[in-house]
């Protein structure tokens, strides 16, 4: 019987994984710079108009959009492995959650449905995080990943359209919707194009001073703001899309009857926030030199949801824009978007009268800058790509146009299937088999497989690819003619390969090894690994080419195929005159 402590043992070590998911390094945090100070003013200044838009883009409550630059954002800069990524709420995410809830038949005003959805999709981020199921994005090729981050760059940048100019344009393809906004020119409104326009230029014009390009987009920000209210211009404010609350956001308890009508939907929105944060990494890499973790990123997002949901906030994830505008700002360590988090909640607490006049074009025009800005930093990527090959080529392609032409949600699977296409095809095309050949110092020498094995030969082969599922043909294509081999053997290496996936793998060994005995001959299987080797035995293989046909790896280089070599040469002497099996 086990004793209490051995009871205990698996629950400790269950809870120091998920303590070892959940601990970022002291050293980690590192000291915060100034700029940071700085960055996470311009971060929570913009989190006030850009929020409440997109919030109300999704038919919530704006308010929820300012709430989701709180909490979220705290958690999230707090443990997330990639330092400057910003959690918030963006409009992926707000159309996402907003077709949830009308699916499930529920009111996108109650502060309980919109709790019990951010709630349920963080649960969902932090146990694929726990899980360590961001090993799945490692699968995403760079040609999938470059049209994904393009495509999510173009719609930051149709999303701010309307508010540079003052003209939506239509359409649900981003591509059509930048058309339609060209088209109609004349639409546009004179006040907000020359604030947008202003706007940019002090950008532009603050950015030429050295020392003052980390706080460009603050006093682009600041100036215009300030401009607009002295000159009276007649542009749309952050204060009319929705008033800005004076307080903080009060604890909102999940409605528990939603859950069964929102959990479908929640994995939707969390896939979506989790897709979008994946293309920050590689976009914006941590100053210091550390390394991102998927992983981590999926738990801080995760821990960022289930705060931000029981204060109020819309489902968040990693936001492109948001962490575009707090690098323009100077943002150097993960203290930026803590301090993003709190000077936003000061702001609402003391200026929140005073956040109202931010104009909605100064947010526009920065926003289009920004995304423009991610998408030429995307440029040495996209060239590199369509150099690689026409079928990467033909992926990254393919996903900026599914990015920008439908539902993120479908997109990301379009994504996941064409990385799984382009995975499939490369391990294909580079698995083949080769012949080792001993020289006369001892070593090994690669050459082509013969056509036919000669009687009473040894050939030694050796087995290259990721694995035997779905490789299978093009090795049989590959495999040298046995129909004259007498006495012969054969020696086949399979070192690195962990297990067999596929019935038709141990048809084909098995026929392999019947061609060469019905001819006399024997086939060995050298470097066989311990899974493989249980499977072989359980499938009857190893009983049909002899326990001392299959030989394990060794710690020497082609070591297993050596002494495969030595036994085969060894029956081989043994018995000159094998006659072939009836």
């Amino acid at each position: 019987m086990r004793s209490a402590a051995a009871r205990v043992r698996p629950r400790a070590r269950l809870r120091a994984r998920l303590g070892a998911r959940l601990r970022v390094p002291l050293r980690a945090f590192g000291r915060p710079k100034t700029s940071d100070v700085s960055a996470g003013l311009v971060t929570g200044l913009f989190s006030i108009p850009e929020g409440m838009a997109y919030a109300a883009i999704g038919g919530f409550n704006p308010v929820a959009g300012i709430y989701a630059g709180v909490v979220p954002t705290l958690l999230g800069s707090l443990f997330a492995r990639t330092v400057l990524m910003v959690t918030t709420l963006t409009s992926a995410l707000a159309l996402t959650s907003q077709s949830v809830v009308k699916e499930a038949g529920l009111d996108a005003l109650d502060p309980g449905n919109v709790a019990t959805l951010a709630v349920l999709a963080g649960a969902v981020m932090l146990l694929l995080g726990v899980l360590r199921l961001g090993v799945v994005m490692s699968f995403v090729s760079n040609a999938v990943m470059t049209g994904f981050s393009t495509g999510i760059a173009l719609q930051i940048i149709t999303g701010s359209l309307k508010d540079a100019t003052g003209y939506k344009p239509a359409g649900h393809n981003k591509l059509f919707q930048l058309g339609d906004w060209i088209a109609h020119l004349g639409d546009w409104m004179p006040a907000a194009v020359f604030t947008a326009l202003a706007a940019v230029a002090v950008w532009a014009l603050v950015r030429l001073v050295e020392r003052l390009k980390p706080v460009a987009v603050l006093v682009a920000l600041l100036v215009v703001s300030v401009a607009v209210g002295v000159l009276g211009t007649h542009v749309e404010l952050a204060g009319d899309i929705a008033p800005v609350p004076g307080a903080l956001p009060a604890f909102t308890a999940p409605d528990l009857s939603a859950v069964g009508a929102l959990l479908p939907g929640a994995f939707a929105v969390a896939l979506v926030g989790l897709a979008q944060a994946a293309s920050i990494g590689p976009s914006v890499p941590n100053p210091d030199g550390t390394r991102s973790s998927v992983n981590g990123d999926f738990v801080a997002q995760g821990l960022g949801n289930i705060g931000g949901g029981l204060f109020g906030a819309l489902p968040t994830g990693g936001s492109m824009s948001r962490t575009g505008v707090a690098v323009s700002a100077g943002a150097r360590t993960r203290w930026t978007g803590v301090f993003a988090a709190l000077w936003l909640a000061l702001l609402v607490l003391t200026l929140g009268s005073l956040a109202e006049r931010i104009p909605m074009p100064v947010i526009g025009g920065l926003i289009i800058v920004i995304g423009c800005e991610l998408i030429v930093g995307r440029l040495p990527d996209i060239a590199l790509v369509l150099r690689t090959s026409p079928l990467s080529a033909t992926a990254m392609i393919a996903t900026f146009l599914a990015t920008t032409q439908l539902p993120l949600q479908q997109a990301i699977v379009i994504g996941a299937v064409l990385s799984l296409l382009l995975y499939c095809v490369q391990a294909a095309r580079q698995s083949r088999l080769h012949q080792l050949e001993e020289d006369g110092d001892g070593r090994w020498r690669i050459s082509d497989v013969p056509d036919r094995i000669e009687p009473g030969t040894l050939t030694v082969l050796h087995y290259d690819g990721v694995s035997l599922f779905a490789e299978t043909p093009r090795i049989d294509e590959q495999w040298p003619d046995t129909t004259d081999a007498r006495g012969a053997a054969v020696v086949l290496g399979l070192r690195g390969v962990p297990d067999v996936p596929s019935s038709a793998v141990l048809k084909l060994l098995r026929r392999y090894a019947r061609d060469l005995r019905a001819q006399g001959g024997r086939l060995y299987l050298a470097g066989v690994e311990p899974r493989l080797r249980t499977v072989l035995r359980r499938t009857g293989i190893t009983a049909e080419l002899g326990e001392d046909a299959v030989l394990p790896p060794t710690s020497e280089i082609f070591g297993a195929q050596r002494e495969a070599a030595a036994r085969a040469r060894q029956w081989i002497e043994e018995a000159p005159h094998r006659t072939p099996e009836a």
